[in-house]
């Protein structure tokens, strides 16, 4: 029998109220540093068998629509070229591409608010951008835990951006906990 655990960054993505699910929730607030410390102190706590992402994302590729599932994901912000390529942690053995299992879209997670599309993400087939997920992937890779994951998209990564993701925040809510009641 699975254990499930869902984990997202803000409660504003499930519109303040509870989940109808007898299923743990962790808010990790925002970013990769706040994910993964929440996430190792969830898994201390509830010792789940998977880890089950709900969140919101900008989409780069423009069929991406509503509810979407991640198949994989990257990090968009690792930077620290000559000493390892773009998106790959130098002097790491970790894949620098983090798979789910699952068919779905690409993520590449980073700590800043997309507002512009960088032409390195459509060299790596990014469909979608996020601020968390690559450091819950690599807690679960780490802590051998299987983990999906489910991303509403809410802008167009564009000058927009921030006010359609405010204005869009919870939307994905309902999508989410339909894909839940299959999922449990």
């Amino acid at each position: 029998m699975t254990t499930p655990l869902i984990v997202t960054a803000l409660p504003q993505e499930f519109a303040h109220e509870p989940i109808p699910h007898d299923v743990p929730v962790v808010f990790t607030g925002l970013g990769k540093l706040n994910a993964a410390l929440a996430l190792f102190e969830a898994i201390e706590r509830h010792r789940p068998s998977v880890v089950i992402n709900f969140g919101t994302a900008g989409r780069i590729d423009r069929t991406a629509t509503g509810l979407v599932e991640i198949a994989d994901v990257l990090q968009h912000d690792m930077m620290a070229e000559p000493l390892a390529l773009r998106g790959q942690t130098p002097f790491d053995d970790t894949p620098h591409i983090l798979k789910s299992g699952f068919d779905g879209v690409r993520c590449a997670t980073g700590d800043s608010f997309v507002t512009s599309v960088d032409p390195w993400l459509l060299t790596q087939n990014v469909h979608v951008v996020d601020m968390e997920l690559f450091a819950l992937a690599l807690v679960c890779h780490r802590r051998g835990i299987d983990w999906r994951s489910f991303k509403y998209i809410t802008d167009d990564t564009d000058d927009s951006a921030a006010a359609d993701w405010q204005d869009k925040v919870h939307h994905g809510r309902d999508l989410f906990l339909a894909k839940l009641d299959e999922l449990l």
